[in-house]
């Protein structure tokens, strides 16, 4: 059971990724999405889709870490995958804020 969930999250985050690398869905994403006219006119929406694809990629990769922990019995896994989830996390936040990567 939990671990459909898990899979659940997994397939979840896949569909998002690939959603928004296709360049789609930034009305998904909170932050440009509560953005006035001029803020969004100053982001290429593509480039800040593209981004947020590739970190749902690798959440989803955190998160097949972490249900693997259910396959094999070991809290480690899970740990592990937790850690990782919030480190793509906070990294993947840092990174988009900083140096003007999704400025026009």
């Amino acid at each position: 059971m939990l671990l459909s969930i898990h899979l659940g999250i997994v397939a979840l985050f896949l569909v998002l990724g690939i959603v928004f690398l296709k360049g789609k869905g930034a009305f998904l994403i909170a932050g440009y999405n509560t953005a006035s006219p001029e803020e969004k006119a100053r982001i290429d929406e593509k480039k800040l889709c593209r981004y947020m694809g590739r970190m749902m990629l690798a959440l989803a990769a955190c998160w097949l870490l972490l249900a693997s922990s259910e396959i094999f019995q070991t809290m480690v896994l899970f740990w592990v995958g937790f850690a990782l989830f919030f480190v793509v996390i906070i990294v993947g936040i840092i990174f988009l804020n900083t140096g003007g990567r999704i400025q026009r």
